[in-house]
């Protein structure tokens, strides 16, 4: 295949398409504005639907209602309009709708930045939204893998009828790299038997599509059956990249572009004679916490990286169960670290010793 190079946002919206979304329901907002309008320009070339909602509230429900006729749908958005969809994707959750919800997200709390930043972690991975419900929640760290993510994120939507959230952030989402599509193996899946076609469509019957539950018992029913699918995606669906972390005195975990800062700053310090290795999460839900058992078991230190206050330190600490000391290093409101700064941060945990 041939490769293009493009804008992370602008590859977002090709990847979508690649992966057989026709329908697009989202608000423009920095820094992913891009995103609506290439699927703007693009989505009518493949008899598609690209349409602005009035806001992200409305967005988030017309993806509730299109997934619910049994399309491929998705919408976009930064932090604050995320955090606007959160109702809507516990509905979608309560309602067994897949769809796929890109967040580039910025610096916040409130409207904060424009600036990229992580600070939605907490958002992302644990449920914005009321109620016992999760989002299979992806990492990508390049735009390459992001157009990837993309592609899985559609299938693993309709594999296991849950929204899907790209927990992307506003340096991939502006970066040009070199991409290629359709690298991502496609899953054989079944018809969507469950949407709501109308009258005739599904033998004779009507499917009828709700997250409310009147009864505290048909409630708890059907709780119990979205807990099972939560166990079935943490068995089947966990994904993490690890370097060198076999003989390392120091494990940095981080995800996303912070990750990809600090592989480089790993393998500078092992240029220089220390040995650190990298545990990054690519599905930050469900969380890879058994990765962290194949650390050397004489490492006793584990830097989180982050750009933001160290949402991700929670999970780390649950994963190494006091094996070891979990320290954090980050950068708020916008600001992106560098080499240097994780290299610092690094040698002030190993005390500079070799």
């Amino acid at each position: 295949m041939t490769k293009v190079l493009m804008k992370g946002n602008e590859a977002v919206g090709a990847a979508a398409i690649e992966a057989g979304c026709k329908y697009f329901f989202g608000y423009p907002i920095t820094p992913q504005s891009e995103i609506p309008e290439y699927l703007s320009r693009e989505l009518p070339k493949v008899d598609g639907c690209f349409l602005q909602a009035e806001s992200e509230v409305a967005a988030i429900n017309m993806l509730y209602g299109a997934a619910g006729a049994g399309a491929r749908v998705m919408t976009s958005s930064s932090s604050p309009g995320v955090s606007l969809m959160q109702e809507g994707i516990s509905y979608m959750a309560g309602a067994e709708l897949p769809c796929v919800i890109v967040n580039m997200m910025r610096g916040g709390p409130g409207l904060g930045s424009i600036q990229p930043s992580q600070t939605d972690y907490f958002q992302s991975t644990r449920g914005g939204g009321n109620g016992d419900y999760r989002t299979i929640t992806l990492a990508p760290s390049s735009v390459q893998e992001l157009v990837n993510l993309i592609e899985l994120g559609f299938d693993l939507a309709d594999k296991y009828r849950n929204p899907v959230v790209i927990m992307s952030d506003g340096v991939l989402g502006q970066m040009m790299e070199p991409v290629e599509f359709g690298m991502q193996e496609k899953m054989i899946l079944p018809e969507k038997t469950w949407a709501t076609r109308g009258k005739g469509k599904n033998n004779g019957e009507r499917n009828i599509i709700n997250s409310i539950y009147l009864s505290a018992d048909e409630l708890e029913e059907h709780n119990e059956h979205l807990i099972e699918k939560y166990r079935e995606i943490t068995e089947n669906e966990i994904r993490v990249e690890a370097y060198g972390i076999e003989d390392a005195d120091l494990v940095i975990s981080a995800y996303g572009t912070t990750a990809r800062i600090a592989k480089s700053a790993i393998e500078h310090l092992r240029e220089e004679g220390y040995k650190v290795g990298l545990i990054r999460p690519i599905t930050c839900w469900p969380y890879p916490y058994d990765a962290f058992k194949d650390i050397n078991p004489n490492c006793k230190d584990i830097l989180v990286c982050e750009m933001n206050q160290g949402q991700m330190t929670d999970d780390v600490k649950i994963a190494v169960e006091g094996r070891q000391n979990v320290h954090f290093f980050g950068r708020q409101g916008g600001v992106i670290p560098n080499v240097e700064e994780i290299k610092e941060a690094a040698l002030n945990v190993l005390g500079g010793l070799k």
